[in-house]
């Protein structure tokens, strides 16, 4: 099992909305790293939601991956922001996963606490101007951010 960490803006798509709909494609995604990422998924992964462009932004909750290899289909929708004129049900360009709720974390834990608790080379999306929304996770800094996502916020906070 592999951890990654998965960006949406709760205007979008929230974790209430992953908690209402307990299984949904991830689509959307048209950076070919990211993309290249969700390639690499298999069922059973797990992965944070972070809720992006929010105030504060911050990780929310958790994710597993259950399936793999689905060609997105927003990328055959010409009414769609995403749709892809070069791709094919043929030849389709841009892979995703589906992914269903695991849970909501108590409290969301905000990126300037992520800043204080982590190194940008543990946490990508800590360094300035980041903007892939999948990135792997190393074990130590899953289970350190599961453990920072259960305890209570510092007074304060």
């Amino acid at each position: 099992m592999r951890y990654w960490l998965m960006k949406s803006e709760p205007a979008a798509y929230s974790i209430d909305d992953l908690e209402r709909d307990r299984r949904e494609i991830w689509d959307g995604v048209r950076n070919y790293q990211a993309r290249n990422y969700l390639r690499q998924m298999e069922p059973g992964d797990l992965a944070f939601f972070y809720h992006s462009n929010a105030r504060p932004p911050g990780v929310a909750g958790l994710m597993r991956v259950v399936e793999s290899g689905i060609a997105d289909p927003t990328q055959f929708d010409p009414e769609s922001r995403y749709f892809d004129p070069k791709s094919t049900p043929e030849n389709p360009r841009w892979q995703t996963v589906r992914v269903e709720f695991v849970e909501k974390f108590p409290r969301l834990v905000p990126l300037a606490e992520l800043r204080e608790n982590f190194s940008e080379e543990e946490l990508p999306i800590l360094r300035r101007g980041f903007r892939l929304s999948v990135v792997p996770l190393e074990p130590q800094v899953a289970e350190k951010l599961l453990a920072l996502a259960k305890t209570p916020p510092r007074e304060g906070a």
